[in-house]
């Protein structure tokens, strides 16, 4: 993974949280496929969870494709709550009302 992660990549996708608006949600998968990289949702994760290293940026608001909370991300769930977020069950997002349309 060395070799794909380089920092213009991080910024690039970083930059694509931040577009995201308050009381929306995008996939991680969402996110993959708006920098071009539609097979590597995992890598979005991966630099979400780099994130506090580059900067503030809202990356409660990006969860899996069916709506799932990060694991271990302590927080999420209240600062989603916060901004209006609804929820379909205690873990999960409702992507159906909250997914951010780009």
């Amino acid at each position: 993974m060395s070799g794909i992660l380089t920092e213009d990549l991080i910024y690039e996708i970083l930059s694509v949280v931040e577009e995201i608006p308050e009381g929306k949600v995008a996939s991680y998968g969402q996110i993959a496929k708006l920098i071009g990289r539609d097979k590597n949702a995992r890598l979005v994760g991966k630099v979400l969870s780099m994130a506090e290293y580059y900067g503030e940026y809202p990356c409660h608001r990006v969860v899996n494709h069916v709506g799932r909370l990060a694991p271990l991300f302590y927080g999420q769930k209240e600062r989603l709550q916060e901004e209006g977020v609804e929820f379909k069950d205690s873990t999960h997002v409702d992507m159906k009302k909250c997914r951010w349309e780009c």
